[in-house]
């Protein structure tokens, strides 16, 4: 009984890491965007390695590297990371009804550190309830692609010419367009508030050039998601299976 009981921890575990592949492997590539990004800002490779290695959010750690470019203060850069990475608490929520009883307190707030939107995904859509070291399979193969992919990009925008670091660096804007324009496609609402936000930081820019890039980014992500959320509330299914209005 003591080695099934071994056995499946075991099995739990690899698991973990074999589900948590792919997002380690997409993981790599985004974050080597990252890292030229961060070395390009002023930043040096280790505290890129940190950063990545301490945040695992690549909205949040991008716009914290646009914070700190920009010279902003403690203040801009706590609400910029409240704000986009609030969705974390919900994720976090909404999983905590899958865990298993295994999730004492001090697995909860370990595996809390690696709630991405890509493992909420894996972990969600996982059948039964999740067990610890699934979870900790998850996080640690994600964790190591980004991480990895963060140093690499760092230590190359320090070796590169600025030509080719450049270029790389437009992989960070794919992973924001690979991310928006999929659901986008499939509901007016989304497609309706990314460019709401896309208008209003062009007016920030041009009419309120006095804004400082973190005060830019909090205010047309709370405006554009207000109005989205008005102009197109969410729908819930009823018991029937029909959509209502909440």
């Amino acid at each position: 009984m003591e080695k099934e009981k071994k056995r499946n921890k075991g099995s739990d575990f690899v698991q973990g890491l074999f589900d948590g592949i792919p997002i380690g492997l997409g993981y790599l590539s985004v974050s080597f965007g990252f890292g030229i990004m961060a070395v390009g800002a002023g930043i040096s490779v280790f505290e890129a390695f940190m950063i990545s290695l301490t945040n695992l959010t690549s909205a949040g750690q991008a716009q914290g590297v646009s914070v700190i470019a920009a010279g902003g203060t403690l203040f801009e850069m706590a609400l910029v990371q409240f704000i986009i990475n609030i969705r974390y608490a919900l994720m976090a929520l909404s999983l905590s009804q899958k865990l298993d009883d295994r999730f004492t307190l001090p697995h909860r707030l370990l595996a809390a550190y690696g709630i991405t939107d890509e493992i909420f995904a894996v972990c969600s859509t996982k059948e039964g309830n999740i067990r610890p070291k699934y979870m900790y399979g998850v996080i640690l193969i994600s964790t190591m692609g980004w991480v990895s992919g963060t140093f690499l990009g760092a230590a190359a925008g320090e070796l590169l010419p600025s030509s080719v670091t450049s270029a790389l660096g437009l992989v960070l804007y794919g992973m924001f367009l690979a991310i928006i324009v999929p659901p986008a496609r499939k509901h007016f609402g989304i497609l309706f508030t990314v460019l709401c936000a896309a208008m209003l930081s062009v007016i920030c820019k041009f009419f309120l050039p006095f804004l400082s890039g973190g005060f830019t980014v909090i205010i047309c992500s709370v405006i554009a998601a207000v109005a989205g959320a008005l102009i197109f509330p969410r729908k819930e299914k009823d018991e029937e299976g029909e959509e209502a209005d909440e």
